[in-house]
């Protein structure tokens, strides 16, 4: 299963991806990574607090899979044991001009529990990434 979404920002990818590798500022504009921390690299383990629209946050520690300088940042979380319910999330950007980037933002999921999850996937997830893109829109544009 995956969730998908995006949004145009009137800013440079170099911004947009400085934004996006600043990790220490997550918790003073963004809704839905609300902390982030360790090394954003391939093969790195990072710290991911996640916080959904009206529920309670969650802590992962997914694997860095591809870092690519103002084009794809990629990591794989587990919840518990690999196979149980993964979740591959990315964000990606595509340069539209010179001050306008297209913020393209996804995780697919998988796993054994992935169906007991789908409704609160879309209901809740979807828009947790939603509200990232417009605060990250918001951060980028200023």
């Amino acid at each position: 299963m995956k969730i998908y979404s995006e949004i145009t920002i009137e800013a440079s990818a170099e911004r947009v991806w400085n934004v996006l590798m600043d990790k220490d500022a997550y918790s003073s504009w963004n809704p839905f990574i609300v902390e982030l921390s360790g090394t954003l690299k391939q093969g790195e383990t990072i710290t991911a607090v996640i916080q959904n629209p009206g529920s309670s946050s969650m802590t992962f520690k997914p694997k860095v899979l591809v870092c690519n300088a103002e084009r794809e940042l990629r990591w794989l979380g587990s919840l518990g044991f690999k196979g149980i319910f993964d979740g591959e999330h990315v964000f990606e950007l595509e340069v539209l001009g010179p001050e306008k980037t297209l913020f393209k933002h996804s995780e697919t999921f998988s796993g054994i529990l992935v169906n007991f999850f789908k409704k609160s996937l879309k209901e809740k997830t979807l828009p947790g990434f939603e509200s990232m893109n417009q605060a990250l829109k918001k951060r980028c544009e200023q």
